[in-house]
């Protein structure tokens, strides 16, 4: 397997790849609107750096969003020191086999080399295997940069994004 930033040939792919993780998280259901920004990978290679898992064969495996720092508009975070990880996906067959680890490191390693001294990143309740990867990495939760969305006006409750920081 090699990580690499993603080409523009491969943005619709990835975009699928994304969905269908993040769906699969939910059972299958859905995912409103979110599911575009989901597929937008254009928007965000535009935007941060966009790194693709790829297998022997050539085939997409998976994809993470790296965020360089809190000025990007994929930044959900205000930390002027940190660098981020946004979008992390690995499609559902290939999922256990370590790619979002290497796509995980591969951020921290960029993260370092550009001097960052920490890293932040966000997780939900549902993503109980990825919450227990960054843990394993070091990752600690931080209560403080948890971030609650809520995209439905009726709701009563939002959607807690639980904050996890790596010092580097």
């Amino acid at each position: 397997m090699k990580i690499r930033v993603v080409r523009p040939a491969e943005f619709e792919e990835l975009g699928r790849i994304t969905v269908a993780a993040y769906r699969h998280l939910q059972g299958g259901e859905p995912l409103g609107v979110y599911e575009d920004q989901l597929r937008a990978v254009s928007a965000r290679a535009a935007d941060s750096v966009v790194l693709v898992a790829v297998g022997e064969t050539g085939d997409l495996r998976g994809g993470v969003t790296y965020v360089p720092d809190s000025g990007r508009a994929m930044s959900e975070f205000s930390d002027s020191e940190a660098a981020g990880i946004r979008m992390l996906a690995v499609h559902p067959d290939h999922q256990g086999a370590g790619i979002g680890r290497a796509l995980t490191e591969a951020c921290i390693a960029r993260a370092r080399a550009e001097g960052r001294p920490r890293i932040v990143l966000h997780s939900t309740q549902v993503m109980v295997v990825a919450r227990a990867m960054y843990a394993r990495m070091g990752f600690v939760e931080a209560p403080e940069l948890d971030v609650y969305v809520d995209e439905r006006p009726d709701a009563k409750d939002g959607l807690r994004l639980i904050a996890f920081v790596l010092a580097l």
